[in-house]
């Protein structure tokens, strides 16, 4: 295997202003990290050190001290396909803080035994897929939706209206949609049926 010279810099995609030297193809969790030593479909090692952590999309590229590119291509991972009442089944998957890719006809989750099963009582129809995972970032720009406790305390007090948000809606001190008054507990019963 041939070392590369180390990357410190990315170049947001989907266009590098020059050919790529090489490719690497990274899952999702894979495209999130700071300092690690990848290799690229050709077999050539280099050494990823970054001032920051970030979170790579498809077609970013990693720019290497001698200038060359390595675009990051998505690999495929097992998924599950959401279909059904769009909105309503996004704003469960969000309120779970479960990264998901957004389309036009589907939306695509992480297979997930305990989300499958709250969304198949919501009325989804779920097919099991294998494909690149590109969720939606963060709502703050560039990034990845980061799960979190929202603690003992999270459904009492700190809720309230916010302009543009349908009636009944509460959202905690720190900006969390509370969960809807008529969820089930998603543990109480196993995952529905997968095509």
């Amino acid at each position: 295997m041939t070392d590369l010279p180390p990357a410190r810099a990315i170049l947001r995609g989907p266009h590098p202003p020059q050919m790529p030297h090489d490719v690497v193809v990274l899952d999702y969790d894979a495209r999130f990290l700071r300092r690690k030593r990848l290799e690229t479909a050709h077999g050539e090692g280099f050494l990823v050190d970054l001032a920051e952590t970030v979170s790579l999309n498809q077609g970013d590229c990693f720019r290497l001290d001698d200038g060359r590119l390595i675009e990051v291509i998505a690999a495929e991972e097992p998924l599950v396909q959401v279909q059904g009442d769009l909105p309503r089944l996004a704003w469960h998957i969000g309120n779970r803080h479960t990264p998901c890719q957004i389309e036009p006809d589907r939306l695509l989750i992480r297979q997930d035994h305990v989300i499958e099963a709250m969304l198949v009582r919501l009325g989804a129809r779920l097919t099991r897929r294998m494909e690149p995972f590109q969720p939606e970032g963060g709502a703050y720009g560039h990034g990845r939706t980061l799960g979190h406790d929202h603690g003992p305390a999270a459904g009492q007090g700190g809720g309230g209206r916010i302009a543009g948000l349908p009636p009944g809606l509460a959202v905690h001190h720190h900006g969390h949609h509370a969960p809807a008054p008529e969820e089930e507990n998603p543990a109480e019963t196993g995952p529905g049926p997968l095509r």
